[in-house]
């Protein structure tokens, strides 16, 4: 997934690299551009994975259905969902078992993606970059980590026994902890949206189970209607 995308070469070079890792089309959150002439020259062989592409007006509604969403970043100091290197990507992919659909999701050229958007991967994997010049073009870097899934592909085990928990269903999750967390004041400090990142960061960053997240759920709603007992009383 390509997020807010700023030059139009980019979706023609990025179609043709999932061209090559048998991928049939791409998404875009957000396009701050359309493809053009340029873009169909560069993704010569693969013009109709660029003419399949699909447009969601948010990262959380183009990631709603993925069990594990892995974001790119350099990193550049700021806190994290569960960091991995390219290394250490197969075995976590493993976790999820071979048949689980996985969002990888790519920032804007210039700025990356915001902590907002970070916090919605259950990982944030860093490419082995120099430090003092850490950012990829575009396409080499879904050129890297396709190539990297792929080819470990075949060594992941079989799907783990339980189902895992889309991101959509994480999120509303999330949202019902908000909801517990704002009743006990617990925002009390005026730092609603940190504090919320890092809660969210806190349960998954892992791929979450459907009754992992049912028991969180279970819980926030236990306190909630717990306050709601006591305002009775």
């Amino acid at each position: 997934m390509l997020v807010r995308p700023q030059r139009a070469s980019n979706l023609g070079s990025v179609a043709r690299v999932a061209r090559n890792f048998g991928l049939g089309s791409i998404s875009v959150v957000e396009p701050a551009v359309a493809a053009d002439e340029e873009s169909h020259r560069l993704a010569t062989g693969a013009g109709d994975v660029l003419e399949a592409i699909v447009s969601y007006p948010s990262l959380s509604d183009a990631v709603a259905a993925f069990p594990v969403v892995v974001a790119t970043s350099s990193m550049r100091g700021r806190g994290r969902a569960r960091l991995l290197d390219l290394a250490e990507m197969p075995a976590y992919l493993a976790e999820a078992g071979e048949d689980t659909p996985v969002a990888f999701v790519f920032g804007p050229e210039q700025s990356g993606l915001t902590e907002d958007e970070l916090a919605k991967a259950t990982a944030c994997l860093r490419l082995p970059t120099q430090p003092d010049f850490p950012t990829m073009n575009l396409s080499h870097a879904v050129a890297v980590v396709l190539a990297t899934s792929r080819a470990f592909a075949s060594s992941r085990p079989a799907p783990p026994p339980e189902p895992l928990a889309a991101a959509a269903e994480v999120e509303a999750a999330v949202a019902h902890w908000d909801r517990a967390l704002e009743a006990i004041d617990f925002y009390d400090t005026g730092h609603r949206d940190r504090s919320l990142r890092d809660w969210r960061r806190l349960i998954a960053a892992r791929p979450l189970t459907q009754r992992e997240v049912a028991i969180l759920r279970g819980v926030a709603n236990r306190v909630l209607v717990s306050l709601e007992r006591s305002k009775r009383s």
